[in-house]
């Protein structure tokens, strides 16, 4: 078997489980804080909990399941400057759950 062919088969397949089953930290993230850094941190939360899982059950990578859950969430350190300076383009992709994505389409924005 190829290496890391587990770990590609069960980090794919958390988010689709999540998408089709309309599972979603965000939402619990919403509801304790702002919308915005809710969905980022959100996505990394999910992503680095979907890379752990997958690790652990790839023989490969187990060894480096802790590096890579550590290596993930380092870059959340940024978002905070991130949100402050950068400013976000006009074009960005909007990404939520489809009753949060009609809500707030729905919504006044100033």
């Amino acid at each position: 078997m190829l290496r890391g062919f587990v770990f590609g088969i069960i980090h794919t397949t958390i988010p689709l489980i999540g998408f089709y089953t309309g599972w979603s930290i965000n939402r619990l993230l919403k509801i304790l804080s702002n919308g915005a850094i809710a969905g980022i941190i959100g996505i990394v939360i999910a992503h680095v909990i979907a890379d752990f899982i997958a690790a652990l059950a790839d023989p490969d990578l187990k060894s480096a399941a802790y590096g890579i859950v550590l290596g993930g969430l380092v870059p959340l350190l940024a978002v905070p400057f991130l949100e402050k300076y950068v400013t976000k383009s006009r074009y960005h992709t909007v990404v939520g759950d489809h009753d949060d994505l009609k809500r707030d389409l729905k919504k006044k924005h100033s």
